[in-house]
């Protein structure tokens, strides 16, 4: 069977060059998504304090709430790959959590297909669902209930989860807005979109390659990361004691870590980016967290303990902690960037072509979550002293007309 330079199958309606951005522990640069630690080239040495993390440890670093009513339906999409059940019966109970309620949904014919290929898209599927089960639980002390959509093509499986109610979308599998083409992103658009005017969130990572995302030049961003309706995760570096960006290629804009910067097909940049530097157009990532291999997330692979990282980890990651708040929260982005004091604001590291600095940067977005902070804000009102996004997005609007009613009136 034919193969893309990923080593994944090349399958009908699939987007060539589609990438899962997950990490084994740092390894060579020899193939940019699917790294192992029994790669030819050793992992670059650690830093003093990294470490790597167990998923309810992270979640108390970035204090996660705790006794949360949840019920959130987590959709997972995945376009290759399997996973066992022994492998989350393991992972769960190693953790000291149920297992969630796992159902596989077949999209197009598309399976659940275990492969024990080591550079295979298995860790992936593992990764996202020991993720976001894990983010889940700690938020809520119940099991979550999970649909992995398996499918060859990404806006009809975000269909499919919109179609079945679910709440909470997250994607690891993307390309370069480029390998896309603007017909096929304004169609994964439309389905983010339709999805987010139903109630349900979609996370995406940003792409592991730096400010290149593996592309010919040093600047492009990750489709879908960067459709408007979707939420794009960047990646950090996070230890015990600092957070920065991810970048285990400084200076170098395809190396690895995380991906980041202007989107060329959906411009201008979207109001709501509130305090974003000025680009050409939609500025990516808008959120992130902990990605980098070397203080990756403790999972179990086909019956073994491993370590990944990877802006994939950071999108289940989100999707398990929103999905805690409930259901039908819809199109947020806009009242994050509004409420900005919600994250930890990543200020020092760069992607590549793009810095780090005070407030929204093409790295790290506004930052990475404080748990507790976000269940304030997106809760019920009655749950919370903070205003209902609801609110926040009447008040937004009607501040928008305001400004332009008093612009009218300005001598010209």
């Amino acid at each position: 069977m034919a193969t893309t330079d990923d080593n994944l199958p090349v399958t009908p309606g699939r987007v060539p060059g589609l990438h899962s951005y997950r990490h084994m522990a740092r390894r060579p640069k020899v193939r940019p998504y699917f790294k192992r630690k029994d790669s030819a080239r050793a992992p670059r040495a650690a830093s003093v304090g990294e470490a790597s993390w167990d998923v309810p440890a992270l979640c108390a670093a970035y204090n996660w709430p705790t006794g949360l009513s949840g019920g959130g339906v987590i959709a997972i999409v995945e376009l290759g790959g399997g996973w066992v059940a022994s492998d989350m019966s393991q992972f769960f109970a190693g953790i000291g959590q149920p297992v969630p309620q796992i159902t596989d949904v077949s999209v197009d014919g598309t399976q659940n297909t275990p492969d024990p290929d080591p550079n295979g898209p298995d860790g992936e599927v593992a990764l996202d669902i020991q993720v976001a089960g894990a983010a889940y639980y700690v938020a809520t002390g119940q099991p979550a209930t999970i649909r992995v959509y398996w499918s060859q093509d990404i806006a009809t499986a975000v269909r499919a989860a919109t179609a079945d109610s679910c709440d909470v979308c997250t994607i690891s599998w993307g390309a370069d807005e480029s390998e896309w083409g603007a017909e096929a992103g304004q169609d994964m658009e439309q389905a983010a979109t339709d999805a987010t005017t139903a109630g349900m969130i979609v996370f995406a990572a940003a792409g592991d390659n730096d400010s290149s995302d593996g592309g010919p030049t040093p600047a492009n961003v990750d489709l879908p990361a960067s459709a408007p309706h979707v939420i794009g995760c960047g990646g950090t570096t996070k230890t015990a004691t600092s957070e920065t960006v991810w970048n285990n290629d400084p200076g170098n804009t395809s190396g690895e870590g995380t991906g980041g910067g202007y989107s060329t097909l959906f411009r201008p940049m979207p109001t709501w980016q509130i305090g974003a530097p000025n680009g050409p157009g939609r500025m990516v990532p808008d959120v992130s967290a902990d990605a980098d291999p070397n203080t990756g997330y403790n999972i179990i692979l086909h019956g073994a303990p491993v370590t990944i990282g990877g802006t994939s980890a950071a999108a289940p990651l989100y999707a398990g902690l929103f999905a805690s708040f409930g259901a039908k929260l819809g199109f947020v982005t806009p009242a994050l960037y509004l409420n900005q004091v919600c994250f930890n604001d990543i200020t020092q590291g760069d992607n590549g072509a793009f810095r780090a600095q005070p407030g929204p940067d093409p790295c790290s977005g506004i930052g990475s979550p404080i748990g507790v902070k976000l269940a304030q804000l997106l809760m019920k009102p009655a749950a919370s002293s903070v205003p209902s996004l609801k609110d926040l997005l009447a008040e937004n609007e009607q501040l928008r007309k305001t400004i332009a009613e008093l612009k009218s009136k300005l001598p010209r």
